[in-house]
């Protein structure tokens, strides 16, 4: 009897979709035939099912990646800043006390090493050019003009130190740093006096300024 009901198409549809223990509750009679091979059958639907949407997922994932990558890239974006074109400096004129043959560039160090060690600006010696105006608004400086007295007195200035380093300092041994506008100046328009007071006046053997007395023998 058991064996007749092996062979039955029924029973070998369930075993098919189902596992042993379901095959054995049918045989027993405890549960229809049909109801387990439809529940089956459903079971593998939802399986399919699934199986079919994790594929498309995935399918769709792939093709969203290959079209992002062969996409062409967009325009940069316009937040950078561009690189600043080096800085040009036009040939100096009216050089009297400087070497004629300096270049702009190097008259221009000459100036910055001046307005440091003297704490000026440049309109300090140059005039103001009210016919030119530059990218502000503002006028820019005539570098060759001679209006402003204080450029006639830093002329005076640079052809006194560079006679005391000719005529003096490189006739020392061992003399260092040549006198420039900072060794008086010192960041100042106007050098201030070093003064250095000794305890006792002058030493043993010199002899007081006038107006001034030595020390006094105890």
């Amino acid at each position: 009897m058991r064996a007749s009901r092996l062979e039955s198409p029924t029973v070998k549809r369930c075993a098919r979709l189902t596992c042993y223990s379901e095959v054995t509750r049918v045989l027993e009679g405890k549960v229809p035939a049909d109801a387990v091979v439809s529940e089956a059958r459903s079971l593998q639907r939802s399986s399919t099912a699934r199986s079919a949407l994790a594929v498309a997922f995935l399918s769709t994932c792939f093709f969203l990646a290959a079209t992002r990558a062969q996409a062409p890239q967009g325009p940069q974006s316009t937040t950078e800043r561009p690189p600043a074109s080096p800085r040009t400096f036009s040939a100096p004129t009216n050089l009297q006390v400087l070497p004629k043959d300096l270049s702009g560039k190097q008259v221009h160090d000459i100036m910055e090493q001046w307005t440091n060690s003297l704490g000026v600006r440049c309109d300090s010696c140059h005039a103001e050019d009210h016919d030119n105006s530059g990218p502000d608004g503002r006028p820019r400086l005539n570098f060759a003009d001679d209006s402003k007295k204080l450029k006639g007195t830093a002329r005076i200035m640079y052809a006194m130190t560079e006679e005391i380093n000719r005529n003096y300092i490189a006739k020392v041994d061992g003399s260092g740093m040549p006198v420039t506008c900072g060794t008086c100046h010192r960041g100042g328009i106007s050098p201030e006096p070093t003064t250095a007071q000794l305890p006792n006046g002058p030493p043993d053997g010199q002899v007081a300024p006038a107006g001034e007395q030595g020390p006094q023998p105890k």
